[in-house]
């Protein structure tokens, strides 16, 4: 998997062709405004590439989860008038409900060289976008004449939809686009060629969610360490008391098949060494709250972050490494008072001098929100699909790209 060898933009001439360019677009919004435009600005390298080259550009992308059909309250039309403000060419948006209807046709066919027509959210178009419909994919492919399909959402890249797989069927050409080349490279080389020690780190409530990660990292990495809500679960495998902590009892006998996968092929496990505890999320938000070792949480506490003594032993673990991989916080961050484990590892990882690799979703918000951002080799634009990837699964987003 690791390097995988796709045409990339840089290797099809574009000049007077129509592309469609699957972007992730997919931004917060409150009340109609933007609050973060991370995904718009990590997509302009691929979209700059395509207007200096003389393309017609024609952006689709999904926004959040609209149930009813067409709503404006999920219309791109925001991310458009951000994306003019960002580039230096003309930018259309084709309001359109259908996304590839009249309005989106007209603005296609009155395009010129350089130029970008953004489409309405493809989620308008409801199961024929999730379920990968054929006729809603041949007509994206048609609107830019079956030439070119460059796909650079990493963040979609595991779904099989008509706008992120389904339309390479009916276009002539495809590659990925500069995100997605990166996505692969440092996701893919860090889980299947890492220069060693490689350290992965997984946090996160749940051990459901990361089933199949942590048993394919055990594999690969040199260390796995384990914070989060999930790491109760795996001191309850132990043996220990863990109070009233977020715990799945369905997954105990799966931490204890992989503690003993990790002592038989000689990799290191680490679990939290003591943790934050209190009798409910504290109250009021920045009151004191107690650290215990982990023999000695109080029946009747939960724990809500790793201790002091434990971030010790993480940063310790990552000061020796190579790769790092890290994918979810060690604590509720959202609450200052359960963030200081993630700011821990956070602040860990960028003063290391290996290839520090975050893995989208909450590890991603956390590094950007802590100021660490400028720090890392890489940050995942990707929460779903870089789980995937880590996993070892093969992503269909691209998976459906030629090979060079």
């Amino acid at each position: 998997m690791a390097g995988l060898n796709k045409v990339t933009v840089d290797d099809i001439n574009v000049k007077g062709k129509k592309v469609l360019v699957r972007v992730d677009f997919n931004v917060p919004l409150k009340d109609g405004v933007i609050t973060n435009d991370n995904r718009i600005t990590a997509a302009l390298p691929t979209i700059n590439k395509l207007v200096e080259n003389g393309a017609k550009v024609v952006l689709c992308s999904h926004l959040g989860k609209p149930k009813n059909g067409p709503e404006d309250k999920f219309s791109l039309a925001p991310a458009a008038a951000r994306l003019a403000e960002l580039v230096s060419t003309k930018v259309t948006f084709a309001k359109d409900d259908t996304v590839v209807g009249d309005n989106a046709k007209k603005a296609v066919a009155e395009m010129a060289d350089g130029e970008i027509v953004v489409l309405e959210n493809t989620r308008f178009r409801g199961a024929e976008e999730t379920k990968n419909g054929e006729a809603f994919a041949k007509e994206l492919a048609d609107l830019v004449d079956g030439e070119v399909f460059v796909m650079d959402a990493f963040g979609s890249a595991h779904r099989a939809h008509a706008s992120t797989a389904g339309v390479t069927k009916f276009v002539k050409e495809t590659a990925v686009g500069y995100l997605m080349q990166k996505e692969i490279n440092f996701l893919g080389n860090a889980v299947e060629d890492p220069v060693r020690p490689f350290v992965a780190i997984l946090g996160g409530a749940k051990v459901a969610d990361k089933l199949n990660v942590i048993n394919n990292l055990i594999e690969k990495c040199d260390t796995l360490i384990i914070g989060g809500g999930m790491a109760y679960t795996f001191l309850k495998a132990q043996g220990k008391e863990v109070g009233t902590s977020l715990v799945d009892d369905t997954k105990l006998d799966y931490c204890k098949d992989m503690i003993a996968k990790a002592e038989a092929a000689g990799k290191k496990l680490l679990l939290p060494v003591d943790t934050a505890v209190a009798a409910s999320f504290p109250d009021p938000i920045d009151a004191e709250i107690a650290v215990e070792n982990v023999e000695d949480i109080p029946a009747d506490k939960m724990g809500l972050d790793i201790g002091e003594k434990t971030a010790a032993l993480y940063a310790e673990a990552v000061k020796s490494a190579k790769t790092v991989v890290w994918n979810g916080p060690m604590g509720v961050f959202e609450n200052p008072v359960l963030a200081k484990g993630t700011i821990a590892v956070a602040k860990s990882l960028a003063e290391t001098d290996a290839t520090t690799i975050i893995g989208g979703g909450d590890s991603a918000a956390a590094v950007i929100q802590l100021g660490f951002a400028d720090k890392m080799s890489h940050i995942s634009t990707g929460g779903g699909a870089s789980l995937e990837y880590l996993e070892g699964k093969v992503l269909p987003g691209i998976d459906v790209i030629a090979d060079k």
